[in-house]
């Protein structure tokens, strides 16, 4: 058929141009076609209609009637490499596509096994790299909370990768690595293209990094990537909910404004990498300028230390390092073996007391005179706890926020006996291994136990019901030392003789694997939805035929199974391992 676009309307989201159909998570377009009886110069053109900034039906059709009809050169589209219609946009002008080069990051297939926050660890081995993934909204710095499994590109990665590949399913385990090491900004791909600044780390392909060939004009890039003029061009052309990397670059770029523009916000040069956000692997660790101080101060008292602290080679800007070093000053209100019991038990103190003390040495030893009450009522008010004090935060909200701020992957974990007055401590999970839990029952739960038997005898108030409590929450934590299930740890990546015995975790395994037992047997302050919104249920995708768990789940990625301590034990004793 010999046809030629006759109009095109740009109508919008589906819900916004239709009463029945298709909802916003579509863009649709009314395509007019006709048989080609034009003369010469006005088949050099393509013509439409825009009614997108509309956003009800009865609006979008009384736009038809009256809208200026736009056109575009024919010839325009077809020397983009995309064939993009675009209208309304200089076809003469520069585009970003002139100056940068855009690269999509890499995608595992099966993140569980190779992805982890970087707070799920303990500290960052050479076995993991830093990950810059998507982020919510535009800053300087952002989207690094994660790790990938890199091993040097030869580990079980590198492994999996080869297994999908010779199964024909995956391509793009390490894309992305044309702009390792160099600089430019992060895209997000969906809504309004938020973007971060890219520094040559490792990133995943919920991103692109646009890469500037020419470094000296990274910090026009930037300017131009990060405000609203981008995103506005973008939609120009591309109304799709995801941008490939050359649409995103099919953009006009003014290189002398947007030069300009740089010069005026950044004299001195794009910032060095700094972030006041605990959830970022470049956080410096100090609560004072933390954009969650109490949460900081909890981790500093249990012993938590951020990446950017220990890794001396990290690219950090001055005021970063600066905060590091008063870092230092707290290192005495650190715990010792990452057990901060709520009550007093063995002696210590209790939990807020101590949290007290570590506030305001953050407060005082930056600037002699600033703490002042006023400071923790802010805090608390902050933190949703207003007009009470930090016991009645820690008891009550600290652990939901926490899980909250940290992606619902939680370092600090509050066990309880489910009483207000009971047994409470927060525990340093990275310090947790079957010592230390044998530890937290016998020590520190066994001195509160025999202080309530004590109280039962002198036939103080309510002795009896902690005691009670006390026992029950003995009992539980001992299942879990034993593991049995359905207390045991099951890593559906590991084959049977590397599962973990008894409480005895692997930290790289992640927190959603390792948290179940305690989940399971109702230890913790939060077990459930959606105050701990952490499930085992079957993850995406199919595994490769190599996984060690493959025939038995007939290929699925079954997170939710119990072995027997037996079982475990038998397949160890069949390697010769005990």
């Amino acid at each position: 058929m010999n046809l030629r676009f006759a109009l095109i309307c740009k109508l919008g989201g589906g819900a916004e141009a239709f009463s029945s159909g298709p909802g916003n998570i579509t863009s649709i377009c009314a395509i007019t076609l006709a048989s080609k009886n034009l003369s010469a110069a006005e088949e050099q053109n393509i013509y439409g209609l825009d009614v997108t900034s509309k956003k009800t039906i009865d609006e979008k059709i009384a736009e038809l009637a009256r809208a200026e009809v736009l056109k575009t050169a024919l010839n325009d589209v077809l020397s983009t490499k995309d064939k993009l219609i675009t209208f309304g946009l200089n076809s003469s002008s520069s585009t970003l596509a002139d100056y940068c080069e855009s690269i999509q990051g890499f995608g595992t297939s099966d993140n569980p096994p190779f992805i982890r926050c970087f707070f799920e660890l303990h500290q960052i081995s050479r076995a993991w790299r830093p990950v810059v993934g998507a982020v919510g909204e535009t800053s300087e710095f952002s989207g690094r909370e994660n790790l990938l499994l890199w091993e040097e590109g030869v580990g079980r990665y590198y492994q999996h990768a080869m297994a999908l590949k010779a199964e024909k399913r995956m391509g793009g385990w390490r894309s992305g690595q044309d702009a390792w090491g160099r600089r430019g900004v992060s895209i997000s791909e969906m809504g309004s293209m938020p973007c971060t600044i890219y520094c040559g780390e490792m990133y995943d392909n919920t991103a692109h990094a646009v890469i500037p060939r020419d470094d000296r004009q990274l910090a026009a890039v930037w300017s131009f990537l990060s405000s609203p003029d981008f995103a506005a061009s973008l939609r120009k052309v591309h109304q799709g909910l995801k941008v490939t990397n050359h649409a995103l670059l099919n953009v006009p770029f003014d290189l002398d404004h947007w030069q300009q523009v740089a010069d005026e916000r950044y004299p001195n040069g794009l910032p060095k990498p700094y972030s006041d956000d605990p959830t970022q692997w470049l956080f410096h660790g100090h609560p004072q300028p933390a954009t969650d101080p109490l949460q900081v101060a909890v981790a500093r008292l249990a012993s938590y230390r951020w990446p950017a602290e220990t890794d001396t080679a990290m690219e950090l800007a001055d005021e970063a390092r600066t905060w590091i070093a008063r870092c230092e000053q707290l290192a005495e209100h650190t715990d010792d073996d990452g057990i901060v019991c709520l009550p007093s038990v063995r002696g210590e103190a209790p939990a807020h007391d101590r949290l007290l003390k570590l506030l305001i040495s953050a407060w005082e030893t930056v600037q002699p005179g600033s703490w002042k009450p006023a400071v923790l009522d802010k805090l608390l008010a902050d933190a949703d706890c207003a007009g009470k004090g930090l016991d009645v935060w820690l008891r009550e909200k600290f652990f939901e926020q926490h899980a909250k701020r940290f992606h619902h992957r939680p370092f600090i974990w509050h066990v309880w006996d489910g009483l207000k007055d009971g047994f409470a401590a927060l525990v340093n999970y990275h310090q947790l291994d079957h010592k230390k839990l044998e530890r937290l029952i016998h020590t520190y739960l066994g001195d509160w136990i025999r202080k309530q038997e004590a109280d039962v005898r002198s036939g103080m108030d309510g002795a009896q019901t902690r005691l009670a409590a006390a026992q029950d929450l003995k009992r539980r934590l001992e299942l879990i030392l034993e593991g049995e299930p359905p207390y045991d740890v099951f890593v559906r990546w590991k084959k049977l003789s590397e599962q973990p015995i008894g409480w005895n975790p692997d930290l790289n395994d992640g927190v959603r694997l390792n948290i179940r037992p305690f989940m399971t047997a109702e230890v913790l302050r939060h077990n459930k939805k959606p105050k701990l919104n952490i499930t085992w249920d079957k993850d995406r995708g199919k595994d490769v035929e190599s996984a060690p768990w493959f025939k038995v789940f007939k290929g699925d990625r079954i997170n939710d199974h119990h072995l027997t301590r037996a079982e475990k034990m038998a397949a160890r004793h069949g390697l010769g391992q005990g």
